[in-house]
């Protein structure tokens, strides 16, 4: 009977012999560094950055490291995470787990950059637990002493001030999280977010299983504000032209931009529910809208076990409803304003449905699938 492998004898120790530069796509990428794993503990992998291109994440630099480097599952959640709060012009804060969002929040009022943080955290702190953190602005001591409260895997953010590496830098103190790693990464503006941006040097790149790759444009946005969100509109034989009726709050507008921010890095199908500037639960990778949305209902009730309550809340779907349920599971949950793309052939009867529950739907310009 072969014996149990130890965690030291799974690890890989080989980097896999990568070189030093590879050719993509008409591109040539350097290598930035071989990486602890990849995906998995017994998986090579090497982290490549384009050559004469400034990187955001691939030229980050470690100001405070764990153990040992960064995996690959540390960057695709660094980047996953950045690549959220790189739509807010408001302190921002994305936490990240297996390649999805547990939560995200953006700062209302007169809130701190550790409210933010504790927002996004809490919208699911179990799922938290072993995450990569991203912020969009300069992190301060404060927030450095809340993030050491419990197990990160990694912080990352354009500036940190002198007092927050000291936070995090108190292995005595904050023995939980003594291997944190806290990464200094570059201009997150420079990262392509709406449709027009320049994309040259951003494409995608897929890999399948038998090692051909599909090269794409990356996944913009031509949502800027809520302005471009129109009231839902469809049109049947039985019904003729129908209209949704109701209009959403401001403030449920601005929370319904966030969560089309938020669910552009969910895996499809996926849904967003947002209230204040932070999501109170994510569904993710179903394999039908309904179900993206009755997970998500069920997270928050698992989660607030009747603390909170969902009404005002909103909600965006990254893709159209093919049947009036999506939008009566969220009403009953009390959720009152919904985006989604057009495209479904019951537009006319979602929409009427809406208006009979009096929710006010909005349809959004795009569809945005994630296939990560």
């Amino acid at each position: 009977m072969s014996k149990e492998l130890s965690r030291s004898s799974y690890l890989s120790k080989n980097t896999g012999n990568y070189p030093e530069k590879i050719g993509v796509a008409g591109r040539i990428y350097v290598k930035a560094e071989d990486l602890r794993y990849g995906t998995n503990p017994h998986q090579t992998a090497a982290l490549y950055r384009q050559e004469g291109k400034s990187s955001p994440i691939g030229g980050m630099k470690v100001l405070k490291t764990g153990k040992s480097g960064l995996s690959q599952t540390n960057l695709e959640d660094i980047s996953y995470a950045l690549n959220i709060v790189k739509f807010f012009k408001k302190p921002a804060c994305a936490v990240m787990k297996h390649v999805n969002p547990s939560g995200a929040a953006v700062q209302t009022g007169d809130e701190t950059l550790k409210d933010v943080y504790v927002k996004a955290r809490d919208c699911d702190s179990r799922a938290a637990f072993g995450s990569a953190i991203a912020f969009n602005r300069k992190v301060d001591a404060e927030t450095a002493a809340e993030i050491m409260g419990s197990f990160v895997e990694c912080v990352v953010a354009p500036a940190f001030t002198h007092d927050a590496l000291k936070v995090f830098n108190d292995g005595e103190k904050f023995k939980l999280n003594k291997h944190i790693r806290i990464l200094l990464c570059g201009d997150i503006s420079s990262i392509p977010a709406f449709t027009g941006d320049s994309t040259e040097g951003y494409e995608t790149m897929k890999v399948l299983a038998d090692g051909s790759i599909v090269v794409a444009q990356p996944l913009l946005t031509n949502v800027r504000g809520p302005e471009d969100f129109k009231p839902a509109q469809g049109e049947s034989k039985t019904l003729g032209v129908v209209s949704s009726q109701f209009k959403a709050t401001d403030a449920q507008l601005d929370d319904l931009v966030a969560a089309w921010y938020v669910n552009i890095n969910v895996r499809s199908n996926g849904v967003v529910i947002m209230k204040n500037g932070q999501t109170l639960s994510v569904g993710t990778g179903e394999q039908d809208r309904v179900g993206a949305i009755e997970q998500a209902i069920a997270k928050f009730h698992a989660k607030y076990a009747g603390r909170e309550k969902l009404g005002g809340a909103v909600m965006a779907s990254d893709g159209f409803f093919p049947f009036p349920d999506g939008v009566e599971v969220a009403a009953k949950a009390g959720i009152t304003a919904i985006v989604s793309p057009p495209g479904s052939i019951k537009d006319a009867e979602v929409i009427a449905r809406a208006n009979e529950l009096k929710v006010a739907l909005y349809h959004a310009p795009e569809r945005i699938f994630s296939h990560h």
